[in-house]
């Protein structure tokens, strides 16, 4: 038994101890909503227990009504006989240990004692203040579903379900921390899920040891697999729409719904998963290639374009005569490396100002941009044109794809690229192209296989589903 483990204690039959026990345990006399309401069913003392602002009050006000109607002959001798024959209600549930009994309050479940019965009875008629279901702002869509999780888990569960009408979906629930006590929901398709990985990754959430989930999501993330910090390109995918949520699902992958967080956990996630996006598979099969392979070769050059044209620019005698329009026409004030560092954090400057502006200055915030990091930035002799043209390229490729973390990895790679080239010229350059690739080569997924698969190890099947999004052969669906 763990030390943090406390012994099970379970409800009296007498209501007046209940009733004590849990004022003190809930501390009703200082918090104003956790709201009790004593009555009388069948000349027998009764108290319900509720959190004000969980409870569908209409439910309860007729729950409470239809019970004022019980008689004494009508009452049974048992709580589970009771819930049967007067608790006109769907959800009902009989506990009698304590701690659970006060988790499941807090959750916002009602709970009723009864004199007499050594149970509580709990009626799930709660509501949670939720936000209307709308388009995820950072995945939208030309074409498709027009819905996105909210930071309720019983909504984001149903959005799911409304997709797949399968008895083999499985919605497994758990919790999470001593204090939140966070609901936690873990989805898989029967029959199609890795066994394996999904025993691994339930025992790592039953072992998580923590005060409480503060940071939702990214806290749990840390706590099924801590990163390693000189690696920063993300294990999971994390999406608010909840068609790609069930098509991952379809495939095999497991989702992870956290209570009050807006998105879905996908694991495993390759790089490849994550680049994708549901404008992919919205459009025919050549427009969504299209646009596939798109995303991942501006991907690509938003990584290595700065760091290139700055290995040209400090060795001018290897630029073609037909390129040499690249070279920088005006005089260089400042080395071009503190140029692109200093627009790197820019960059971030803006983005981050950005989040933090209310929307009535949002205009504002664009056209004061325009001008630091416009033209006249260049005029003042601070930045050459060229070395803006070239950020911008490298803002604009960032919001090509919608993962943060990942934007960020590729950052931080393109950072290592540019100091590297500054400071041993070619050989720096190459340097930084093997630490890119290595990282991302010698990653492995969370249930340990490539992280490019499947470049490595090859398949061809695959190759041509990831990447043309060709119609698979049935024998080549077999294999």
């Amino acid at each position: 038994m763990k030390e943090d483990e406390k012994t099970k204690q379970s409800i009296s039959s007498n209501i007046g101890d209940n009733m004590q026990l849990f004022h003190e345990l809930l501390r009703v006399d200082t918090n104003f909503d956790v709201v009790y309401r004593t009555m009388k069913i069948g000349g027998r003392q009764a108290c319900f227990y509720f959190v004000d602002g969980f409870v569908k009050d209409a439910v309860l006000q007729r729950i409470i009504q239809y019970m004022c109607g019980i008689s004494a002959e009508e009452f049974p001798k048992e709580a589970h006989e009771f819930s049967k024959k007067h608790l006109p209600y769907g959800e009902i549930g009989i506990l009698r240990d304590v701690d659970e009994i006060t988790t499941q309050l807090l959750m916002g479940i009602t709970c009723l004692f009864i004199d007499g019965y050594d149970a509580c009875l709990t009626i799930d008629c709660r509501t949670y203040p939720a936000r209307s279901v709308s388009e995820p702002g950072k995945e939208k869509v030309l074409r498709g579903s027009r819905d996105g999780f909210v930071e309720t888990l019983i909504f984001n569960t149903a959005m799911i379900r409304r997709r797949i009408r399968d008895p083999k979906l499985s919605v497994e629930i758990t919790q999470a921390g001593k204090s939140s006590r966070t609901d936690i929901a873990i989805c898989y398709m029967e029959g199609r899920v890795d066994t394996e990985l999904l025993k691994k990754i339930k025992k790592r959430i039953e072992d998580i040891q923590v005060d409480a989930l503060t940071m939702s999501q990214e806290s749990l993330a840390e706590c099924i697999y801590p990163y390693k910090w000189y690696n920063p390109f993300p294990k999971f995918k994390y999406s608010e729409r909840p068609d790609t949520a069930a098509a991952q699902l379809l495939e095999g992958n497991i989702i992870i719904l956290v209570d009050t967080s807006p998105a879905a956990m996908i694991l495993p996630s390759s790089v490849f998963d994550i680049i994708e996006e549901a404008d992919d598979f919205y459009f025919p099969p050549v427009t969504g290639t299209y646009l596939r392979l798109s995303r991942m070769l501006i991907t690509i050059l938003g990584v290595i374009l700065t760091p290139l044209w700055l290995l040209f620019m400090q060795n001018p005698e290897w630029i073609p005569d037909s390129f040499q329009f690249i070279m920088i026409k005006d005089a260089v004030n400042i080395p071009l490396i503190w140029q692109l560092l200093i627009l790197e954090f820019a960059i971030d400057g803006l983005r981050l100002a950005s989040l933090n502006t209310p929307s009535m200055l949002s205009t504002p915030l664009s056209v004061i941009a325009a001008l630091v990091v416009g033209e006249f930035a260049a005029n003042s002799g601070w930045f050459n044109s060229e070395t803006m043209l070239y950020m911008a390229f490298v803002a604009l490729s960032n919001y090509t794809q919608s993962s943060f973390e990942l934007g960020y990895a590729l950052k931080f790679m393109r950072l290592i690229l540019l100091i590297l080239t500054s400071i041993f010229n070619l050989w720096g350059f190459i340097a930084g192209m093997l630490i890119f690739v290595l990282a991302v080569v010698t990653n492995k997924t969370i249930a340990g296989k490539s992280y490019i698969y499947p470049i490595i190890p090859f398949s061809l099947r695959e190759v041509k589903r990831r990447f043309l999004r060709a119609r698979l052969t049935p024998g080549e669906k077999e294999s």
